[in-house]
């Protein structure tokens, strides 16, 4: 019995920290665009993003450095957060140049 519990104990201990991976990397990429990119993919503000993004690592730091066994709600809903920012807001934002003038495609011309 106690190998099953401790089996179950590093297996949530690793999902939590590639969760956690996951919520940094949603982080640190919304932190380096540029606010402009936000307002012109039509998305939501990048204080917006920071603030979400931000709640999720931290959520993230608490859950896979915490002693609770198990996902819970909170867990859940923060990498939902991270991952829909990766997933829609950042190919959206990462189209977007962020200035104004003329760009090509590889650049400013």
């Amino acid at each position: 019995m106690i190998v099953v519990l401790q089996t179950q104990y590093f297996l949530y201990l690793a999902l939590g920290l590639v969760a956690l991976g996951i919520e940094v990397w949603a982080f640190t990429d919304c932190v380096r665009r540029p606010k402009t990119s936000f307002e012109a993919a039509f998305k939501r503000t990048k204080g917006f993003w920071l603030a979400l993004t931000g709640g999720a690592v931290f959520i993230g730091l608490l859950s896979a450095l915490g002693r609770g066994g198990g996902f819970n709600i909170f867990q859940i809903v923060a990498i939902i957060a991270a991952c829909v920012y990766l997933a829609d807001v950042k190919p959206a934002v990462s189209q977007t140049s962020g200035r104004g003038g003329s760009a090509g495609p590889y650049g400013p011309w």
